[in-house]
């Protein structure tokens, strides 16, 4: 799901405890490492994660924030924040010439520079985490 973020908006909160957990505490984020990717730039969007008055000159940037079931992904677009509610039964994760999360029929896709290379460590953490969520024994990682 797709939250408007910019204000306080409690369909979100509600929402994202509901879907993907509470945030981690504060010692479980200490126990874990970070819990957050730091800034990907976003190549390209699926027509249902556009912003209304998206205006595709501008260079636009996420960061995904980890939470027990699942993962948001957090992006701007000009003034406004969005937050991409993703659980992790629905999120599917492709590595090509670009790094690309999918979930529910929408995708957006990451460019592969030094952010993405910067960001692997965590991306691999993500990966393991939803595996072990699902209990996904198969992954060879």
């Amino acid at each position: 799901m797709l939250f408007n973020t910019t204000y306080r908006n409690e369909d979100y909160l509600r929402e994202s405890k509901k879907m993907v957990g509470k945030p981690f505490s504060l010692f479980e984020i200490l126990k874990m490492g970070s819990i957050g990717s730091s800034r990907l730039v976003i190549k390209e969007f699926s027509e249902n994660l556009h912003p209304k008055q998206h205006i595709n000159s501008e260079l636009n940037y996420a960061n995904i924030e980890l939470r027990p079931k699942g993962i948001i992904v957090h992006f701007t677009d000009r003034l406004e924040r969005y937050a991409w509610v993703i659980p992790y039964y629905r999120l599917v994760i492709y590595s090509a010439q670009t790094f690309s999360i999918h979930a529910g029929g929408n995708v957006i896709k990451f460019a592969k520079n030094k952010n993405y290379r910067s960001n692997k460590t965590f991306i691999d953490k993500m990966i393991r985490i939803k595996n072990e969520f699902l209990n996904l024994g198969y992954y060879d990682g």
